[in-house]
């Protein structure tokens, strides 16, 4: 296949990546305000499909990060690597939603990427600095947004105890309609610039650029298909996220959101790539605990741990075994 065919297939498998991440992780966006019926279904995905959008505009860092710390040279990885690795990272993308598991997009694409440079030009092309900075960081982020979840909850439920409940409960679904928002403009300020990393990585495999700076036609592409898939909805996760985990009331929904996009536009601000989708099951834990450890329901958080540390392997695995396909058909 003509090297130029390859760059335009990772391209638009790099852009449905991003399609599918958006239908993916509507719920981290807007799980919490439709639960609470703060704002109705409909109008929470277009507003979540317009800000993911702009924020996915905001800022680069990220998608360098992506691109320039996952291998020591780009000129080593080849553009079937790359392929193989977005096909195996849509795939475990297509089936965790399938089955309503809110894993992480995030987690996919990386070990995605780790499996299929592993069997095409051996571990050690990999940057063990670069990858380790970025697990830590996938794993540390819904610790950290648990943490600070309970002591947001904590206090705020101490700034308002002299108010009556009801009309709590009215004024904190207004307000979650400012705290969704910034969510979905925090969503799209981290999660869209990992594919627009991975597209920057094999433009400078093949030599179409020469420093890891994101065209603007790249982050334009990446941007609208998120936003694209964002207002395709994802009804099957947003059940999980909205409700089996912790049930929300407008009050612990604001803080939620408010938690998870602080906790990923401080990510986005150190150029750190977080898994959206643990941030936010982070934070409704961390809240959830605030009001009674038992109102959380553990056992759906420990299938969704599970889910998180399998994803990296599994995807790895997936990409591993595609590589091998698309370099026995390439050879024939």
């Amino acid at each position: 296949m003509p090297e130029h065919w390859l760059i335009w297939t990772v391209v638009f498998l790099a852009v449905l990546f991003d399609y599918i991440n958006g239908f993916h992780d509507t719920a981290n966006a807007i799980a919490t305000s439709v639960s609470t019926r703060a704002i109705s279904p409909s109008r929470a995905i277009l507003m979540a499909a317009g800000l993911n959008f702009l924020g996915a505009m905001v800022s680069t860092g990220v998608a360098k990060t992506i691109g320039g710390d996952l291998v020591m040279d780009p000129a080593q990885v080849s553009l079937e690597v790359i392929i193989a690795a977005l096909i195996g990272s849509i795939i475990w993308n297509v089936l965790t939603w399938y089955y309503r598991i809110p894993s992480s997009s995030s987690h996919s694409l990386i070990g995605g990427v780790i499996g299929a440079v592993s069997v095409s030009v051996g571990p050690a092309a990999l940057s063990g600095e670069g990858i380790g900075k970025i697990i830590l960081s996938l794993v540390m982020s819904p610790v950290v947004a648990l943490v600070t979840g309970y002591f947001v909850m904590i206090g705020i439920l101490w700034v308002v105890r002299n108010y009556s409940p009801v009309s709590l409960n009215r004024q904190f679904r207004r307000m979650q309609i400012a705290s969704a928002s910034l969510m979905a403009f925090s969503h799209g300020s981290n999660d869209a610039q990992k594919a627009m990393g991975i597209i920057a990585l094999a433009l400078l495999s093949g030599g179409y650029i020469e420093t890891m700076e994101i065209p603007v036609w790249v982050k334009l592409a990446c941007a609208t298909s998120m936003a694209l898939g964002t207002s395709a909805g994802g009804w099957r996760i947003i059940s999980t996220m909205g409700t089996k985990i912790f049930k929300l009331e407008a009050i612990n929904g604001f803080a939620a959101d408010l938690n998870s996009s602080v906790v990923i536009f401080t990510a986005t601000l150190l150029h750190l790539p977080v898994s959206t989708t643990h941030v936010v099951s982070g934070s409704i834990m961390g809240i959830g605990s605030a009001k009674r450890v038992r109102a959380v329901h553990w056992d759906v958080a420990r299938s969704m741990l599970v889910a998180w540390v399998v994803t990296i392997p599994l995807s790895a695995g997936l990409s591993a075994l595609i590589f091998f396909i698309i370099d026995f058909i390439v050879k024939l």
